[in-house]
């Protein structure tokens, strides 16, 4: 087979290069995956989908403004409907971390709708003078404003998903809550025994931590919808025309489908990535929290025998090689270290988006490569947290409540009414002797029994009411006469 048949020749600013015949991409996406073999995976679908919607949303603006002709704009438009309908991924080759500031993904894009326009043009691939990938692909844009919105759509798209998730989730531990809210147990503080709670009030708290990360959220996606479009290089629009300039953002939002605004000054929209750290930041915080959770359901559910064993967990696995019948937290577990991952790729878009200079950040690739990922891992994370372990947490009831009543910590809510020496001397002689604080309180005739009872009652521990603040009325007012 003759080799020249299978290339076509290609020329750019370096030089003249072989290209694969029949590929999309051209001598500038090629060039870049063989500088650029850094991650060894592909770009992410839906920035390669953004891509195409920008690209889109150019050629219909310059094709209003009669910058690109309507043949043209046709062609490039229909070019890049086949994209956004899954077509020609494999022909986007640069690997997500790149030099450049994200010059190689956005030619990339440029060159495979340029041949594939050509292509529904009659022409073949790389007749650039048909449709070329910078003059007309490119049109009125710069890989300065056309990468930065990408990013922001993208990241849009994949927080959308995780939302859902997250809203998957606080439902799942309401249901919890109120499924537990009679299950008195221990609460506890530094790792000791502190005073009651019920199981449902801990479950409700993870709930609301939740909603929080999802306002958190909501308020970091809004500041992706400010663009630079129409700022090209530097943000001062160079080879825009002011009515493109006027109509971009507009149109991109009709293409996509989303709702963007232009951004208030392009200059500082083309210059500073602090959006970027900011949805950072909210997902970190919301892995956090995750991990939070995860943490506390390993130690409710720790033993089966030597442990806290107040929940379980639902079996998913064997766990272990040599141990027979054990059953580890695995879940919770690929929780905390989807957490840790976030937590990582947080400092590194911190220090990418600090590590800009003057009118442009070079290290948007990075950027995206660590937020898409976390985005990504955060939400499969907490779907298989809700589908495979929240959802069929059940309660050892008595377990909990025999937890509470051999306890120490119960002394704290009889305290205010025998006083702090009082109640300090029960609990250290509970703790020497072994008995329980109940019946050292009635054997020292500190108490009667029925104010005890009444003071002791779970309910009244976790959600002290009228008659729990009369009893206290009462006590202090006794004390009080006896000097």
């Amino acid at each position: 087979m003759n080799h020249q048949t299978n290339y076509r020749t290609e020329k750019d600013s370096i030089g003249k290069k072989n290209v694969p015949k029949n590929v999309y991409y051209g001598v500038q996406s090629l060039r870049a995956a063989e500088n650029f073999h850094i991650t060894g995976l592909a770009m992410h679908p839906e920035i390669i989908n953004s891509l195409a919607c920008i690209k889109k949303a150019a050629a219909i603006t310059n094709c209003e403004i009669n910058v690109l002709d309507q043949k043209r704009a046709y062609a490039i438009i229909k070019a890049c409907d086949e994209i956004l309908a899954g077509k020609y991924f494999e022909d986007f080759i640069v690997d997500p971390i790149q030099g450049g500031a994200g010059t190689s993904i956005n030619m990339n894009a440029n060159e495979v709708i340029a041949n594939r326009a050509i292509e529904i043009l009659g022409g073949k691939k790389g007749d650039y003078s048909i449709v070329h990938p910078n003059d007309h692909v490119n049109c009125s844009q710069s890989t300065n404003d056309v990468i930065p919105t990408a990013g922001k759509m993208t990241s849009l798209k994949l927080l959308a998903k995780l939302k859902k998730e997250l809203l998957r989730l606080h439902s799942a531990l309401s249901l919890k809550a109120r499924e537990f809210d009679h299950v008195i147990k221990m609460g506890r503080t530094q790792m000791q025994d502190a005073v009651p709670i019920r199981l449902g009030q801990e479950f409700n708290a993870y709930s609301v931590a939740i909603m929080r990360d999802i306002h958190r959220m909501d308020a970091a996606m809004d500041e992706m919808r400010s663009l630079n479009m129409g700022g090209t290089a530097i943000g001062t629009g160079i080879n825009a025309d002011g009515t493109y300039l006027n109509r971009i953002v507009p149109n991109l939002s009709q293409v996509s489908g989303m709702e963007f605004v232009q951004a208030f000054d392009l200059i500082d929209a083309t210059q500073n990535l602090d959006p970027f750290v900011s949805v950072s930041g909210a997902v970190k915080a919301c892995a956090v929290t995750l991990s939070k959770i995860a943490n506390d359901l390993r130690l409710m559910s720790s033993g089966p025998r030597t442990g806290f064993q107040e929940i379980n967990l639902p079996a998913k696995q064997n766990g272990s090689s040599i141990m027979p019948g054990k059953v580890n937290p695995v879940i919770p577990e690929v929780v905390n270290q989807v957490a840790f991952h976030v937590i990582g790729n947080d400092l590194t878009i911190t220090m990418a988006a600090e590590s800009g200079q003057l009118e442009l950040n070079a290290f948007e690739p990075i950027i995206f490569y660590c937020i898409f990922q976390s985005i990504d891992t955060l939400t499969y994370a907490v779907r298989t947290f809700i589908d495979n372990c929240v959802s069929g947490i059940t309660a050892n009831e008595e377990h909990c409540r025999t937890l509470v009543e051999n306890s120490i910590g119960i002394i704290t809510a009889v305290t205010p009414h025998i006083g702090y020496q009082a109640a300090a001397d029960i609990a250290k002689k509970a703790l020497h002797t072994g008995e329980s604080v109940r019946s050292l309180i009635l054997s020292e005739k500190l108490m009667n029994e029925k104010d005890l009872e009444e003071i002791l009652d779970p309910i009244h521990m976790t959600e002290p009411g009228i008659c729990g603040r009369q009893l206290l009325k009462k006590s202090l007012s006794e004390r009080a006469a006896e000097g």
